[in-house]
C-alpha cells in the first residue's frame, strides 16, 4: 500500500533536509516541490517572463518541463540543481508561487508523483492544497531568529558573505508574503502535527517525525 507523508512549514524551516532523511529512513521517495517551484521561477525570470503578465506566463509554462531525477533539478534537460539555490531565486520562487497560472501548472505534476510509489512531500501548501487527503501530515517550524541563525551558519560555512540581521528581515518579509498571499496562503493543514524544532536538532525532529509515523501502523521504517 502506498502512502504520502506531507511537511509543510515556513522558508528556512529545515523541510528540505527533514524530508529526505525521512524518505531515506522509510525507503521511500522524496519529492523536493520547492526545488520546482525554484527552477520554474528561474527560468520565467530569465526569459523575462513578468509574473502579472498572465497570458504570455501561461504560454511560457507548457514550454517548461521539469524533473527530479538521480537527486537533480532538470529544465528541459538541462541542469539547474547549483543556480536554483540562492538568496535570489529563493525570493523569485515566493513571487511567482503566488502566481494561480504557475500553481495551476505545477498542481497536477506533484500529484502524479503518488503514482510512483510512496512520498514524503515538503512544501508550504503541500497538505493543505496538493494532498489534502495524506494519511500523515506535519507542519514543521522554528522562530524567524532561529531560521536565520541556520541559515546564517550554513553560508558562512560554504565560504560565502553573510550578514544575520538582513537574513532575518529577509525571512520575516517572506513568512508575512507567504502567509498573507491570496493563492496558497502558508497555513497549518488540517490534522497535522505541529513541531516547533527552534530548540532542536535536525536528528531529533527527523528522530520525532519517524516515531510518529511508526505509530501510526501499517507503515514500516
Amino acid at each position: 500500500m502506498t502512502y504520502v507523508i506531507t511537511i509543510d512549514g515556513p522558508a528556512g524551516a529545515g523541510k528540505s533536509s527533514v524530508a529526505k532523511a525521512v524518505a531515506h529512513r522509510l525507503g521511500i521517495n522524496y519529492l523536493d516541490t520547492g526545488a520546482i517551484y525554484r527552477a520554474i521561477a528561474l527560468i520565467l525570470a530569465q526569459a523575462e517572463v513578468k509574473p502579472d503578465n498572465d497570458e504570455y506566463l501561461r504560454e511560457a509554462l507548457t514550454k517548461i518541463r521539469v524533473e527530479l531525477r538521480d537527486g537533480k533539478v532538470l529544465v528541459n534537460d538541462f541542469d539547474v540543481s547549483g543556480e536554483i539555490r540562492t538568496p535570489e531565486v529563493d525570493e523569485l520562487a515566493s513571487v511567482y508561487s503566488a502566481v494561480p497560472a504557475v500553481r495551476e501548472a505545477l498542481l497536477g505534476l506533484q500529484q502524479e508523483q503518488e503514482k510512483h510509489g510512496s512520498i514524503v512531500a515538503e512544501g508550504r501548501d503541500i497538505g493543505s492544497v496538493v494532498f489534502p487527503d495524506a494519511r500523515i501530515k506535519f507542519f514543521l517550524t522554528a522562530s524567524p531568529e532561529a531560521r536565520a541563525r541556520r541559515r546564517y551558519l550554513e553560508r558562512t560555512r560554504k565560504g560565502e558573505n553573510a550578514n544575520y540581521d538582513e537574513i532575518l528581515a529577509a525571512i520575516t518579509d517572506r513568512d508575512k508574503n507567504d502567509s498573507s498571499r491570496k493563492t496558497a496562503p502558508l497555513t497549518v493543514p488540517e490534522g497535522a502535527v505541529y513541531l516547533d524544532t527552534s530548540d532542536m536538532t535536525e536528528e531529533e525532529a527527523v528522530t520525532f517525525i519517524l516515531e510518529h509515523v511508526k505509530s501510526e501502523g501499517n507503515i514500516s521504517q
